[in-house]
């Protein structure tokens, strides 16, 4: 971490450690956000500085920097695509500030109201790559302790960046354990109770802003904290469906239960709430086709692929936008031998047989692909073999313009998958071809 002092006034144009600052971006009740420019690494950052009277205020000003301190030791941990990361601090008794990633499309809390609300896919998206993060954190033993939408950064190109891990509790270090925060709105019976709290607690409160998203409106609203408090735990709320007709009640039952007071009750963990989401959008659909489904259940299954094992959230979403499902029956014809194509096909269920000349040459599974030679191909895309359906098979359809047009980094993940599944089956040639020659070699007259 820095050792800059950060003394000084803080002006557009003046510096705060190797930081030039540029522009106030937001406020708070305790803290500055400024946008900063940082020459060593050539890139914009987001500065978050204590205010100078928190810090002069003796319990305000230790609350405070015990927080800095918490994220700030957190930052090598938690590097996640959906966790805004940190890069720097500087905590000292007249001065306090935080140099983190700039995220610079704004926050969830534009979209809690009318007429800010998302559509219903557009919020189980950004729902769901949460629970990607908040998984990752948990796996890391981390709990976030204060989920709420204005901790929730949107990015220009529609991913969710998690901010302010300054509550978190880290079970390998009481240190970081700090009490008395967190906003009261979002926080589980548990929290407000101040028991003991583990991942559950962000479950409740992320299924709050799943909530909000949904209704735009909050499950609990009181005109004071005890009666907040009491309404957190001893009322049931209305669902979101009963300020937005039309929502599927399958999206009503994972709000509920990601809510439900009793953490027995409860989701036990984020596999769980990112399934029944993922399922949830998959049947939101009125008049749904029996082989499609939404982003977030096409992310799910592409996680379950081999074949995209090293592609990273990020960009397994990207690939969860432009891959289509489609189901086939028995016997359907997927490939010709000698037709032109370029579509690549990962197999999710079921099993396709590729043949060559009416001779079965192999048995694909699901994880498994085939096209791959006409995607690679840069002349005539030419498919090699016939490839058709030998039991009820669900796969992904994925264009090869679409791989083409994708960022560089999906780009380049596709074709070394592509590359390992092309060296994969040259060596079983290989080896099938050294056993089809030693046959020979034994028995020369027994071969047709």
């Amino acid at each position: 971490m820095s050792d800059a002092s950060g003394s000084g006034i803080r002006t557009p144009g003046s510096t705060l450690g190797r930081y030039q600052l540029r522009r106030i971006i937001g406020r708070g009740s305790t803290s500055t956000v400024w946008l900063a420019w940082d020459p060593q690494e050539q890139r914009e950052v987001a500065i978050k500085c204590i205010d100078p009277d928190v810090l002069n205020d003796r319990a305000r000003g230790r609350l405070q920097r015990a927080l800095l301190q918490n994220e700030a030791s957190l930052a090598n941990k938690l590097q996640h695509p959906h966790i805004a990361a940190v890069h720097d601090a500087m905590i000292c008794e007249d001065h306090a500030w935080l140099a983190m990633e700039y995220v610079s499309g704004g926050t969830l809390e534009a979209h809690t109201q009318r007429p800010g609300l998302l559509p219903v896919d557009r919020i189980v998206e950004l729902v769901f790559k949460c629970t990607r993060a908040l998984d990752y954190a948990c796996q890391l033993g981390v709990t976030h302790r204060d989920i709420k939408p204005a901790n929730i950064l949107l990015t220009r190109n529609g991913d969710v960046k998690l901010t302010d891990f300054g509550a978190a509790l880290f079970i390998a270090n009481e240190r970081t354990q700090v009490e008395g925060v967190g906003s009261p709105a979002y926080m589980s019976p548990q929290q407000v109770r101040e028991m003991p709290l583990n991942h559950q607690t962000d479950i409740y409160s992320l299924g709050v802003v799943l909530y909000q998203l949904l209704a735009g409106e909050l499950p609990f609203q009181a005109s004071n904290k005890y009666s907040l408090v009491y309404q957190i735990i001893h009322v049931e709320p209305p669902p979101p469906s009963a300020f937005r007709p039309g929502l599927p009640p399958a999206l009503d039952a994972v709000v509920a239960r990601a809510m439900h007071k009793d953490v027995a009750l409860r989701y036990a963990n984020w596999p769980e709430f990112t399934h029944d989401l993922a399922q949830a959008f998959r049947n939101r659909r009125l008049k749904p086709r029996e082989d499609e489904g939404g982003d977030a259940e096409n992310f799910r299954l592409l996680r379950t692929l081999t074949f995209f094992n090293d592609f990273s959230d990020v960009e397994l979403w990207e690939v969860a936008r432009f891959a289509r499902l489609e189901r086939l029956a028995p016997g359907t014809m997927l490939m010709k031998d000698g037709e032109l194509g370029e579509r690549l096909y990962v197999l999710v269920e079921g099993e396709l047989a590729v043949c060559k000349s009416g001779r079965t040459l192999t048995i694909l599974g699901s994880g498994e692909c085939c096209g791959e030679m006409s995607v690679i191909a840069r002349d005539r895309k030419l498919r090699a073999n016939d490839v058709q359906a030998s039991t009820d098979s669900l796969l992904f359809a994925i264009e090869g313009d679409r791989i083409r047009r994708a960022s560089e980094t999906c780009r380049m993940r596709f074709y070394e998958a592509l590359l390992q599944v092309l060296a994969t089956r040259l060596s079983s040639a290989n080896i099938r071809l050294a056993e089809c020659w030693g046959a020979r070699s034994v028995d020369p007259e027994g071969l047709s």
